[in-house]
């Protein structure tokens, strides 16, 4: 069990040092027309989330959650 943590935390370490190394060396600079859709993209992707977020607060607190009270 121990080889499989030590192996599971590698390969984590493994692809966020590859994909640190990509935005760093890989990517050239983002021509200014990126910008707006980048940030509508953002907006929209943390909007959704927190919507989402809503819901799952919402039908939590109001009993949408609990298992059905069957009659019999």
């Amino acid at each position: 069990m121990r080889i499989t943590i030590l192996a599971t935390w590698t390969l984590l370490l493994g692809l966020l040092a590859a994909s640190i190394a990509f935005a760093v060396y890989g990517i050239g600079a983002m021509p200014t027309e990126g910008y707006l859709p980048l940030t509508i993209g953002a907006v929209l992707t943390i909007g959704f989330g927190a919507g989402l977020l809503g819901l799952l607060v919402y039908s939590s607190h109001h009993g949408y959650d609990d298992p059905p009270h069957l009659q019999g």
